[in-house]
């Protein structure tokens, strides 16, 4: 089966297990009441999409390790979609997001059920937040219950903890962080704790604690997931701004209204000239910014070769990636399924 092949029927299978338990939970929350439904909506919503790069991370972490397929191992690879999904509600929560995969966020999608309160957008607002606590929470109902064994659970579970806190971290730092001056070491660190981590180094890591991964293994997944992750996120910000809205689904303009401290913005600032610095100053953090407006930030980040120093810098970090990852001496059907990942992860418009 082709690399993409493989990753498909993983997907299928994830998607599956997801399914099945969503319903079911979402059938014990309208037991309790009907009113809840907007609720379970973007409980579904929120699930039912997605790449699914953190379960197979997870997985693969497990076959690395040398453990065969597993239905149980897809069930807990799963649970790594639900702890996305949480970060995803809370993020579009802290960057005031209207929109997410071409739909309004949980935020502003839930107004409707609140619509007759006085304070209809923090009622939402709070709506939201409790459907990201809620998912979280999920997660780990479903990881200690997918069905592997109690001795292999249990050395995975210290690294919950840590993906919690790491990921958190990021998240605090990028709020500690917007509107200061940019730094592209600052940027790299938020993105590093932000979204690197969880996305590949932890997934990678929590399966192969899973398998009992020796700890060269071990070893191998951060020297592979920390520079992947990091390019992972730097073509969501190339995406954010010079994407195609259509095939993102997010707004173009929401890391420069929020002054985000994004790699791109450091390296625009750091060449920019006086008079395009400027002109930086009048449009960054505005929540009143035009189409025109974007243009204008887009036209000074392309003058500056912003953008294709931000490619390089995926393009080393894949590079790294996958030297180590042909280093480790993996089982070959991992390595070619990680060999993949790197490319799906990386090369993509969305």
């Amino acid at each position: 089966m082709s690399e993409g092949g493989t990753h498909a029927a993983l997907k299928d299978r994830v998607d599956e297990v997801l399914l099945a338990f969503v319903e079911d939970e979402a059938d014990q929350l309208l037991a309790i009441d009907a009113d809840l439904a907007p609720v379970v909506e973007q409980l579904r919503i929120a699930t039912g999409h997605g790449k699914r790069l953190r379960a197979a991370f997870c997985y693969w972490g497990w076959r690395a390790g040398g453990q065969p397929d597993s239905d149980a191992m897809v069930c807990a690879a799963a649970a790594m979609e639900l702890v996305h999904a949480a970060a995803v509600i809370h993020d579009d929560l802290v960057d005031e997001s209207p929109l997410r995969r071409g739909m309004p966020t949980a935020q502003h999608a839930l107004r409707a059920a609140v619509a007759g309160q006085q304070a209809a957008a923090p009622a939402a607002r709070s709506l939201a937040m409790l459907v990201g606590d809620l998912l979280i929470s999920w997660a780990g109902q479903m990881f200690t219950t997918c069905g592997l064994p109690a001795a292999y659970l249990s050395r995975a579970r210290p690294l919950w903890g840590v993906l919690a806190r790491e990921l958190v971290a990021g998240e605090c730092l990028e709020i500690l962080r917007t509107g200061a001056g940019p730094d592209t070491a600052a940027s790299l660190k938020v993105v590093r704790y932000k979204t690197a981590k969880y996305t590949v180094e932890h997934p990678l890591h929590i399966g192969g604690a899973l398998a009992g991964a020796a700890a060269d293994v071990r070893e191998a997944f951060s020297d592979y997931g920390l520079p992947l992750g990091e390019a992972f996120q730097l073509r969501d910000d190339l995406l954010g701004l010079f994407g195609d809205p259509e095939r993102t689904g997010k707004a173009n303009g929401d890391d420069i209204a929020a002054q985000r401290p994004t790699a791109l913005l450091a390296h625009t600032w750091r060449e920019a000239g006086e008079s395009e610095r400027r002109e930086l100053r009048d449009l960054l953090g505005r929540r009143d910014l035009t189409a025109e407006d974007v243009d204008r930030v887009r036209a000074v980040m392309l003058r500056t070769g912003a953008p294709h120093r931000v490619e390089d810098m995926i393009n080393e970090r894949v590079g790294a990636a996958l030297s180590a990852l042909g280093q480790a001496h993996l089982p070959a059907e991992a390595t070619r399924a990680l060999t993949g990942l790197a490319r799906t992860a990386t090369e993509r418009e969305r």
